[in-house]
């Protein structure tokens, strides 16, 4: 028997958001990030290292390395993807923005399975809204499609997401394929076959991106949900053993995911015990990185309370809860806690329909007031880098990234000036007092965030991209080097070892390695300075403001 439903939605309340609008949205949160830029400092350009390193046939497929380092998150899937696209991309087609191109379609692909999967949920009967005694009240499909857009956007605007899902690597794979099997789980009673063909793709893969005991427990939450919660007006005569079968699937498709993880050398112990900073810190990331998706996912498990069980309730708290232990208990607590965004986003949404108005309000006038404020530093730093005024703002960058040269480019302000123009204009749609659609009070919170994303991607790209990359760093060694020279590497990390190869287009090699080469390149880790009876220090180079990024290079001496 279903609980009564703390919905009360009219049919006037679940008008569509216009597909146009809700892919122009998705567009100006994916494309910015990925375009006109180079592979970033730290895990950006160490997974675009080994996905060059396979693409280029100078390591094994099935144990990457890169200057005889193995990657430090053991995927394997992310790496084969990009190194795919870099083999597959025209001569022209420069080798970092072809390795980025799967991973646009992944954020796409994350931001449609979080549509779909929100959808087969808000299907579900304890999902739907009381129905009125005299008619009136939201018709299911509408409803359902309703509260999908309003997921969509509850993710767009989610803080954490910035970010790390515009880099290409391992995190952003596990985000994918992980909202992949929450769509299949969701959508099993309704969609059977191409739910579970969902499912039976998304779990290898994200073992494969580096997550296998993730998928194990999503694999056994889904087997749990399957048997506990299988929509009644969706049975056939045969459901009662169905719902077993589907089940006993999902946990034999989990024991094949554990098979192939440990085949391929995939299962690493990462729980590490959590110190009193790292409960803290864990706090504060929970805070700021899951809103706003995360209070309201809060107030959806408070309001749904007799629901609990229910499918459009279980199965993104399973999803969320999983993603916030591992974010408590392991050491990446950032790229833990992005698998469970879809999830939180897609309680966040049910929580619209118990709203009252005056927390609507709040939640628009803080977002117009958050948002608009940082669009306005966007604007006034990249006012004052290109013309002086006010000085403060230049200063700081200059200190901030010492030998940065401001540019203008008509291309990033006009886009730019169009995101500003579009915001004004949701602003003021957003004021209107007609406005009764469901979703509403996501759409500024989804608005500013994807404005503010591309008021940084486009303004704020060139500096960006001269601090966060090595390519300015690099061609102060190549200054030096001809390049595909021979070079010895000590003491570099992983990022660094991939700008080296890509921007300098150096032979690396191990310290110690025949041929011997002339030339030796000597990192921040390096635990001790080379022989200087075999050694003539040619050059430093870094960056004033980094020590970890300066580079030592050193010429052989002749005998």
């Amino acid at each position: 028997m279903n609980q009564p439903t703390p919905a009360i939605v009219a049919q006037s309340a679940v008008r569509r958001l216009p597909r146009w609008a809700l892919l122009l949205f998705c567009a100006a949160y994916v494309l910015p990030g990925f375009i006109g830029r180079d592979p970033w400092r730290a895990q950006d350009a160490t997974a675009f290292g080994y996905m060059l390193e396979l693409a280029r046939g100078a390591t094994d497929w099935l144990a990457p390395r890169m200057l005889g380092q193995a990657p430090e998150y053991d995927a394997l899937m992310p790496y084969w993807l990009g190194a795919w696209a870099i083999r597959a991309a025209p001569a022209w087609v420069p080798a970092d923005f072809a390795a980025r191109v799967p991973f646009i379609v992944l954020l796409a692909l994350t931001l449609a399975a979080t549509w779909y999967g929100v959808y087969n949920l808000a299907r579900s009967p304890a999902a739907q809204p009381v129905p009125f005694a005299f008619g009136g009240e939201a018709a299911p499909k509408d409803y359902a499609r309703a509260i999908a857009d309003g997921g969509v956007l509850a993710l767009i605007a989610t803080l954490g997401l910035m970010q790390l899902s515009h880099e290409t690597t391992p995190a952003l794979a596990q985000l994918a394929f992980s909202t992949l099997a929450f769509y299949g789980l969701a959508a099993l009673p309704f969609r059977t076959w191409v739910a579970a063909i969902a499912v039976a793709i998304a779990l290898p893969a994200l073992a494969l991106s580096g997550a296998p005991s993730t998928a194990l427990l999503l694999a056994a939450g889904g087997a749990v949900l399957s048997v506990v919660d299988w929509p009644a007006e969706e049975d056939r005569r045969d459901s009662s053993s169905a719902r077993w079968w589907w089940a006993a699937g999902l946990l034999l498709l989990g024991a094949a995911v554990a098979l192939l993880a440990g085949s391929l050398d995939l299962w690493r112990w990462r729980v590490e015990p959590a110190s009193e900073r790292h409960w803290d810190a864990s706090v504060k990331l929970l805070l700021w990185f899951t809103w706003p998706a995360g209070p309201l996912a809060l107030w959806t498990v408070w309001r749904w309370r007799r629901q609990l069980a229910s499918r459009h309730v279980a199965l993104p708290l399973w999803f969320a809860t999983v993603a916030i232990v591992s974010t408590l208990m392991t050491p990446s607590s950032d790229r833990s806690l992005l698998l469970g965004l879809p999830a939180l986003a897609a309680l966040a949404v049910f929580a619209l329909p118990t709203l009252r108005r005056s927390v609507s309000s709040l939640i628009d006038w803080f977002t117009l007031l958050f948002f608009t404020l940082c669009a306005v530093v966007i604007w006034g730093v990249w006012t004052s880098l290109q013309t002086g005024v006010p000085a403060k703002p230049a200063a700081n960058v200059a200190r901030l990234a010492p030998g940065y040269v401001p540019s203008f480019s008509l291309l990033a302000f006009v886009l730019a000036l169009a995101g500003t123009l579009a915001w004004l204009w949701l602003v003021k749609w957003r004021a209107g007092r007609h406005q009764s659609a469901l979703w509403k009070s996501l759409v500024l919170p989804a608005g500013g965030s994807a404005l503010c994303w591309l008021l940084a991607m486009t303004l704020w790209l060139p500096v960006l991209d001269y601090a966060r990359s090595y390519a300015a760093v690099v061609r102060g060694i190549s200054q030096s080097i001809a390049p595909g020279a021979c070079v010895e590497a000590m003491g570099i990390s992983r990022a660094h070892a991939a700008a080296l190869r890509y921007h300098g287009n150096l032979d690396l090699r191990t310290i110690g390695s025949s041929p011997a080469c002339i030339w030796l390149i000597v990192g921040s880790d390096a635990q001790e300075l080379p022989d200087k009876a075999r050694w003539d220090l040619v050059t430093t180079v870094g960056r004033a403001n980094d020590p970890r990024d300066q580079f030592h290079l050193y010429r052989r001496k002749r005998r």
